[in-house]
């Protein structure tokens, strides 16, 4: 059972590693297909890109052999002609002609081989001019026209050298004009791109600056505020000051009236006794009548207690009036102790009084110098913020230009960019271009003129690599 059991197993893992083989081929001819595709669809496009191709070769070449058959019947008409012209001037009569009108007896001859050299050079310079305009890709009708005089006979070499000169002279001016244009838009989009940063940093300056002077008003506005509350509280302290210290004032002299008042009339007590028990002591009064009056603050308080009726009778008495003498000194020394305490209570009234009025005068003097200086300070911050209003004014209306200048200097680069952006792109293939064609016409010219063309060739390659 257990030798079963091992060989089952063994079967498992035998046929386990099988499936996983045929899972790796299934993924790899997966692959395989998927690239299989990938090259079908490739080379499907690629065959129809052929297709395509070979038809427009078909067509090209269609026409090409129209072409050629149509240079070879013109050269075949070419050639007839001239074997009649050469047949002709080669006749015994021409030549007879030719010995007696001609300098030389071989002019025949030298006119059938200028005529044959001017062709040769015609053909060459017109395919010069040909491959500039096709291979190079340069298309011009100047070329067109010169190409179109070199084509046909009547028009002579100098004419045509004369076009070439021209049109040398219009390409090279032609360079310089896009020299200094290129030269211009440098210059100018380097200029306008300092002043467009620049204008911005004023700008971006100017806000910073107005935002600065907006917060600095606003404080002063509300210090100014402030200032203006203080003093209005301030005035109003004084005035509450002021009033306290008239009642005090008012009360200081109520009080010292009443206590010269009491004095008086506890001294007209004093003295009065002193005239009955003591009168060493007494002192007399300086007045008119012969009986002694009180004080006229003891007779109106008296008036309200006197009866207006008549006296009653004395009570009868029997044995005579002995003096109070000692129970009259304790009575004395009281209104001196009252007196004392009264002019204790007056003295201290008069420092009270006069401490309390230097307090009054050095409030309002205090007073009177922190309203000075409040009123001062309202005065320069007020100055100072209609100077900030005026600088706030000021940097918004320098916002505003170098706004409206920075509008304007945006519109002037999208404006340059529309004039320039063309030529600073196709400056270089433009400047290769009319070198190229600059190079032809030398080179035709040359040929005109009758040069060894493969030396001019080589010399102007050459200058032309050395340009570059």
């Amino acid at each position: 059972m257990s030798r079963s059991c091992l060989q089952k197993k063994k079967e498992v893992e035998a046929l386990s590693a099988q499936i996983e083989e045929e899972m790796t081929r299934i993924g790899d001819l997966g692959v395989e297909i998927a690239g299989m595709k990938n090259d079908l669809e490739n080379t499907s496009e690629a065959l129809e890109a052929d297709g395509d191709f070979l038809a427009e070769l078909k067509a090209g070449c269609d026409k090409k052999a129209d072409e050629w058959e149509e240079i070879k019947k013109t050269r075949a008409e070419e050639l007839l002609a001239l074997a009649e012209v050469i047949k002709v001037l080669n006749d015994d009569d021409a030549l007879e002609l030719f010995k007696k009108t001609l300098p030389s007896a071989g002019a025949s001859s030298s006119l059938v081989q200028v005529v044959s050299r001017t062709d040769s050079l015609r053909a060459k310079a017109l395919r010069l001019i040909r491959d500039v305009r096709q291979t190079r890709g340069v298309s011009r009708q100047e070329l067109d026209l010169i190409a179109l005089a070199l084509s046909g006979q009547k028009i002579g070499f100098d004419k045509v050298i004369k076009m070439i000169d021209n049109m040398v002279a219009n390409l090279k001016q032609e360079q310089i004009d896009d020299d200094k244009k290129k030269e211009y838009c440098d210059a100018q989009m380097d200029e306008s791109d300092d002043k467009k940063k620049s204008l911005t940093k004023s700008i971006s300056d100017s806000e910073l600056a107005i935002e600065d002077l907006e917060a600095s008003i606003a404080t002063l506005k509300d210090e100014i505020k402030a200032l203006q509350a203080g003093i209005k509280a301030l005035d109003k302290s004084v005035a509450e000051a002021t009033e306290q210290r008239r009642a005090e004032h008012e009360d200081y002299k109520e009080l010292m009236a009443s206590d010269a008042a009491a004095k008086d009339i506890l001294a007209w007590a004093k003295n009065r006794l002193n005239k009955f028990y003591n009168k060493s002591l007494y002192k007399p009064a300086p007045k008119r009548e012969l009986e002694e009056q009180p004080p006229a603050a003891l007779v109106q308080v008296s008036s309200h207690h006197t009866n207006k009726g008549a006296p009653p009778p004395p009570p009868e008495t029997f044995d005579g009036y002995n003096k109070k003498t000692e129970e009259t000194a304790g009575v004395m020394a009281m209104i001196d102790l009252l007196i004392k305490d009264l002019d204790k209570e007056m003295t201290e009234a008069d420092v009270t009084e006069k401490d309390a009025q230097k307090e009054y005068e050095k409030l309002m003097a205090d007073a009177a110098a922190k309203r000075a200086d409040d009123t001062k300070s309202i005065t320069t911050k007020t100055t100072n913020k209609a100077a900030e209003e005026e600088a706030l004014q000021s940097e918004k209306d320098s916002k505003a230009e170098a706004g409206k200048q920075l509008m304007a200097t945006l519109s002037f680069i999208k404006s340059l960019h529309g004039e320039c952006d063309w030529l600073l792109k196709y400056f270089d293939v433009r400047k290769t271009a009319r070198a190229s064609e600059m190079e032809a016409l030398t080179q035709a010219k040359a040929v005109l003129s009758g040069a060894d063309f493969s030396l001019m060739q080589k010399t102007m390659h050459n200058s032309f690599l050395a340009q570059k």
